[in-house]
């Protein structure tokens, strides 16, 4: 079902909203469904508390992006690149005004997860296509466990995810602080190592041990992901550019494929569907 926001649910001079769900352990509350949707549009930007559900869920979005936060680790959400999220995991999120966000609900005890662990899920065509169809009313009950049957049978992690790991350490903070404030710093792997008096050697073997990624590479999600903010705000793609570090607006486009395979447009406003 498609919900969209009420009046009631926050003035229409409020720039944010901050809701509260509870944490639940997996299966602590009897979900005898197998897969349920639910979508709605956020009229502003809107914040969910740390919670948890006691049944697995996929996010992913129709129109703009949002983002889910495990620990340290930040996954941006897009109409391309969906989240599953194992029943009692504990997550916060956001996502910015205009956002149609959509998830899908797997019964504890219905379903099996895919993962033990937050993964990223590939929206396809085709499971796009079948969760859609799950959420048509009237669908006839052997119509509906057939859908199910095809969701569960081409669900399944993705290699490729916009997620940037949140290094900890004293050596690592620092650095993670300043780009993730400023994502068009330009300082450079050897830049913060003079900074910080160690040699690049050790900062890079440190970002590859708590990111899993190299520097470059940790940065240019950082960066992609403070774009997707700021491009589903409106924000022209040349402004945008410059603000994450990009000389040009090709230059930007160029590394932004790279990084989320889509490009920037997908994300302004008035190019999407």
């Amino acid at each position: 079902m498609r919900v969209m926001p009420t009046a009631g649910e926050a003035g229409p001079s409020a720039t944010r909203e901050t809701r509260s769900l509870p944490a639940h352990a997996p299966g602590a509350v009897d979900t005898p469904f197998v897969i349920q949707p639910y979508d709605e549009v956020v009229s502003h930007d809107t914040l969910w508390d740390a919670h948890s559900h006691p049944f697995h869920e996929l996010l992913w979005n129709e129109r703009g992006a949002s983002s889910a936060v495990v620990g340290e680790r930040i996954w941006t959400i897009t109409p391309a690149l969906g989240l599953w999220m194992p029943a009692g995991t504990l997550h916060s999120g956001s996502a910015t005004a205009g956002t149609w966000f959509r998830a899908s609900f797997f019964g504890f005890r219905t379903t099996s997860s895919i993962s033990d662990t937050p993964v990223a899920v590939e929206i396809t065509p085709l499971l796009r296509l079948l969760l859609e169809r799950l959420g048509e009313p009237g669908l006839a009950s052997s119509s509906r466990a057939a859908t199910e049957a095809l969701v569960l049978d081409v669900l399944a992690p993705s290699p490729r995810e916009l997620l940037v790991q949140v290094p900890t350490s004293a050596l690592l903070r620092p650095i993670a602080d300043a780009v993730r404030e400023d994502p068009g710093d330009q300082r450079t792997l050897a830049d913060w190592a003079s900074e910080l008096g160690v040699s690049t050697r050790t900062v890079t073997r440190a970002f590859s041990a708590e990111t899993g990624t190299s520097f470059v590479r940790w940065v240019a999600t950082v960066r992609a992901q403070h774009a997707i903010g700021l491009l589903t705000r409106g924000w022209d793609v040349e402004s945008v550019a410059e603000q994450v570090g990009y000389r040009s607006a090709s230059a930007f486009g160029v590394a932004f494929r790279r990084t989320t395979g889509l490009t920037p447009g997908t994300f302004r406003p008035e190019l999407t569907p």
